[in-house]
């Protein structure tokens, strides 16, 4: 069965594996309609985009078949789930659906196993649509890259968190990305001779 589990433990979890073929981490960030997915390195230091995947009620164990698909080809040991704490200790309705979100998940039995644990998520979706703003987006574009650079926020905080990586790769992967982005939307609009 896949098992809610601390922090700390989803961690410890992660050292053990720690043999040549170490396991991997995949972040996600819940939202209403999408869920963004991250995926650590096999180093477990640098956390990149993955892709997005359509929520829906209905879809739930295609959903599940899709993650199961990604524990076997990536490896991974475990989910770190976005979660908005709430400053004055209340559960908020964005919490309440990550955690039937990922009770809905654990029913499928698709994913036995796998531990997953929550994570501060608050301002990640804000700092990234800040970065996105300039950019004038499509709003459906605009939106998977959102989510999809709100969990490599979610999952880079987390390893940062317990590895001491203090340098700020997540911000680095995502300036890049968006630079490489603006060029190619410039370039696009640019006269050709």
């Amino acid at each position: 069965m896949m098992k809610l589990v601390k922090p700390i433990e989803l961690f410890q979890k992660f050292l053990k594996s720690g043999s040549k073929e170490q396991g991997r981490l995949l972040g996600l960030d819940v939202g209403q309609k999408y869920v963004g997915l991250a995926v650590s390195d096999t180093c477990n230091k640098i956390a990149s985009p993955l892709s997005v995947l359509v929520r829906k009620k209905t879809n739930i164990d295609l959903m599940a078949r899709d993650l199961q698909m990604l524990v076997s080809q990536l490896s991974l040991i475990g989910f770190v789930v976005g979660y908005p704490f709430s400053l004055q200790g209340q559960s908020s309705v964005e919490a309440v659906q990550v955690k039937l979100f990922m009770e809905e998940l654990r029913k499928t039995g698709r994913l036995d196993g796998l531990c997953y644990t929550y994570w501060n998520e608050n301002y990640t979706s804000k700092c990234v649509e800040a970065l996105l703003d300039p950019l004038n987006l499509h709003p459906v574009e605009s939106k998977t890259i959102m989510d999809k650079f709100a969990a490599v926020g979610i999952l880079q905080d987390f390893i940062s968190h317990f590895l001491g990586v203090f340098v700020d790769q997540y911000s680095h992967s995502l300036l890049g990305y968006l630079d490489d982005m603006n060029r190619n939307l410039k370039s696009e609009d640019m006269p050709r001779e």
